[in-house]
């Protein structure tokens, strides 16, 4: 792994376990084991390098959004696929995810980043979606991106109940989570 790519896993594992505010220049040169001058030679400050952090764990969620995601499917197994994928990549993947969901909307995060979408553009596919479903009449008449976000919620809280062992998560769970998050968005 280059020094950077240190640099960003330790500022990730350190955001996790204490939280944004603790997080010190000091604590990551220590945690990824490099000194200020190569930390100053990626990142001019704080923000700039939880910012980094933030688009690339966006990469990588935006990626598997889209994972087996075939256009040509039903709206349902359309909308099954990307709640599955952002499941399972929230699995996978907890500290990003967490990551993401905790400081999408903190002011240490750029509105433009804030704003970007991935190469894939996933946020653009999951709004056709959501229009597409609402044309048709399946999906209930709300602004798309209040939609998006209620889709998101719904995942994000079974995930952190997941992350803390409140209940375990099996093929069957994973099965009534995914009706039950269409449900929630019919009409």
């Amino acid at each position: 792994m280059s020094k950077k790519k240190d640099i960003m896993a330790a500022t990730l594992d350190l955001i996790d376990e204490e939280g944004l505010q603790s997080v010190t220049f000091s604590k990551i040169f220590k945690r990824a084991n490099v000194g200020s001058g190569t930390m100053y030679n990626y990142f001019a400050n704080k923000e700039e390098l939880v910012n980094a952090v933030y688009k690339e764990a966006r990469m990588l969620m935006g990626e598997h959004l889209l994972k087996d995601y075939n256009p040509e499917a039903s709206l349902y197994e359309r909308f099954r696929c990307l709640q599955l994928n952002r499941l399972q990549f929230g699995i996978q993947y907890p500290k990003e995810f967490m990551f993401i969901d905790s400081y999408s909307y903190s002011p240490y995060i750029s509105p433009e980043l804030r704003a970007m979408d991935d190469p894939l553009n996933s946020r653009d596919v999951i709004i056709s979606l959501i229009v597409e479903g609402q044309k048709m009449g399946i999906i209930k008449e709300m602004d798309s991106h209040l939609c998006h976000q209620l889709m998101h919620g719904m995942i994000a809280s079974i995930l952190k109940g997941y992350y803390v062992r409140k209940y375990p998560m099996n093929e069957l769970q994973i099965q009534q989570i995914m009706e039950s998050c269409w449900k929630a968005i019919l009409v």
